[in-house]
């Protein structure tokens, strides 16, 4: 009998766990699902990814990422041991943001928008999952639940300054061909979706489902 893999799941920045509900696993594999905690007062983001590991009661297990998932994923990496690291729709370091990201981060511009995308939902899930599914209103609002302000700034302030700058080789990147939010110009050693956008995880869970058990094992 095979012994059993465990597969923890973060979600994207202000989403819960249920983008991975699409997800499955054969066995071995055994799905746990991760959801964002309240980060205390300034807290860093090893501080907050050292809290999240105490969520994982398995050893050497397989961590998945999604956006800014993907980052707090890497960071507990930092932290814990685990059999592999996949992020979706990611980076594997600052130096892989587009241009827009990078400007964002050298001029703090995002700290003016927070309070807005709380209140303007249509301009929050436009800029967390792409303008094109923002007529998908009501099925991302359900994806889209954890909108507290304190959370949202700490969030965002972390996903543009995040200080990495080396990319881990064996990190594995599964990025959508036509992501806006983070299109491929500036990504490296990635696999590349045809069709995915930045809600791969949700338009794409079947190409995830097929290719994830192989990704995993080699």
């Amino acid at each position: 009998m095979n012994e059993e893999i465990h597969v923890y799941c973060m979600p994207g920045m202000a989403a819960n766990s249920k983008i991975f509900e699409n997800i499955r696993l054969p066995k071995p594999y055994v799905i746990h699902l991760l959801d964002w905690i309240d980060p205390q007062q300034n807290e860093s983001l090893q501080s907050y990814a050292s809290r999240l590991c105490e969520k994982i009661t398995h050893n050497n297990p397989v961590l998945i990422g999604v956006s800014f998932g993907g980052i707090i994923v890497q960071e507990m990496s930092r932290i814990i041991s685990c059999k592999k690291v996949v992020i979706i729709s990611s980076v594997k370091s600052y130096k892989e943001f587009p241009i827009h990201i990078l400007l964002g981060r050298k001029s703090k511009a995002y700290k003016y928008f927070p309070t807005q995308w709380v209140d303007k939902t249509e301009d929050f899930i436009g800029f967390v999952f792409g303008p094109a599914l923002r007529k998908r209103m009501k099925l991302h609002k359900y994806y889209l639940s954890v909108r507290d302000k304190t959370y949202l700034d700490w969030a965002l302030h972390h996903f543009f300054q995040w200080e990495r700058e080396e990319a881990d080789s064996e990190v594995i990147h599964i990025h959508g061909s036509l992501d806006a939010l983070i299109p491929v110009f500036n990504l490296k050693n990635y696999i590349s979706v045809p069709g995915g956008t930045h809600a791969l995880i949700l338009i794409k869970a079947p190409w995830l489902n097929q290719h994830l058990p192989e990704l995993i094992s080699k």
